[in-house]
């Protein structure tokens, strides 16, 4: 999803973070077998896909402004699976689902340092993600729609309204409640819209969509009001109003959009994550701000990442048979 509002600033390096790539066994076989062909993957998404949370040690993988990092999940599977899976990755920091479909995208992204005289600062626009698919391409991952449905915005508004409350009542769901299932059913349109074009692009290609990890904890309790590491000053309340009514229904939009396609499948890593949400201890989303000086605005962090491949890695195995 996008970072936060650019009148933010970046404020540092994050701390580090550590995930072992362990491949499955069922897998080493196959990295053995594709030793001689290789599958065309093709990975499209926003920054939930990207990585964009950088860690101590981690490279950007191409200077486009999409801020893709070496930690993300395309990059993690690319290792785990490379000798089976040729990755074309172009999933791009705050892409909308339009985006992915047919619209050029400004990227996000800022040259380090932010001061920068290269001619290209700030970043070009980068192409709309699905003209890397084609008729050879024959695997497809698509994380997106967090975007679409302004799920950074809303977060800001929370966050404002909850501290203008100090911290009492649901204020964000009754300023915003009202418009959320008009904003689902605007992810709704466009992402029928978004795999209709991906499978006349790619008739052969399967097309694994993935979902959002667990965010809010199910107990909003477990939040502290004003701590910045989780959410900040968004009420309780208006947590728990978060989860149940655009969290968890969104990813019910990507699913439910996921099965009129036949040629393509959803894959949930909400349940995995279910215990590793932004307030929980063992946390593979980070809150507002990563300690000890990165604002990170609620990603996903190497963790959750890992997560994510072991889950997807699956998935595309058995895409290919």
């Amino acid at each position: 999803m996008a970072r936060f509002p650019t009148r933010l600033a970046l404020l540092g390096s994050a701390a580090a973070l550590t995930a072992g790539a362990i491949v499955p066994a069922q897998f080493v076989g196959a990295q053995t077998a594709g030793a001689a062909t290789d599958y065309q993957w093709v990975a499209l998404g926003d920054s939930y896909t990207a990585g964009v949370i950088r860690a101590a040690g981690d490279t950007f993988e191409a200077r486009d402004g999409c801020e893709r990092t070496d930690r993300s999940y395309p990059q993690a599977i690319d290792r785990d699976l490379g000798g089976l899976f040729d990755l074309i990755n172009v999933s791009c920091g705050a892409a909308t689902i339009e985006n992915v479909t047919d619209e050029a995208q400004f990227p996000i992204g800022r040259h380090l340092p932010p001061l920068s005289e290269d001619p290209d600062y700030p970043f070009p626009p980068v192409p709309p993600q699905s003209t890397e698919v084609g008729a050879d391409t024959d695997v497809i991952t698509v994380g997106v729609g967090g975007n679409t449905l302004g799920f950074a915005d809303i977060l800001t508004k929370c966050m404002e309204l909850g501290g203008e409350n100090d911290g009492a009542g649901t204020p964000c769901k009754e300023a915003l409640g009202a418009g959320i299932q008009t904003r689902l059913n605007k992810v709704s349109q466009e992402y029928d819209r978004m795999l209709t074009e991906l499978h006349e692009r790619a008739p052969k290609a399967k097309i694994l969509t993935v979902g959002y990890p667990t965010i809010v904890p199910n107990d909003a309790s477990k939040c502290g009001y004003g701590d910045l590491t989780q959410f900040g000053t968004i009420t309780q309340g208006d947590l728990a109003w978060l989860r149940t009514d655009v969290l968890e229904p969104l990813n019910k939009t990507i699913e439910k959009s996921t099965g009129t396609q036949e040629a393509a499948s959803f894959i949930d890593l909400y349940n995995s994550s279910r215990d590793h949400s932004v307030c929980d201890d063992t946390k593979w989303v980070e809150g507002i701000v990563t300690l000890p000086d990165q604002l990170s605005f609620v990603h996903p962090n190497a963790l959750g990442h890992r997560n994510a491949a072991e889950h997807i890695e699956e998935a595309m195995v058995n895409a290919i048979g």
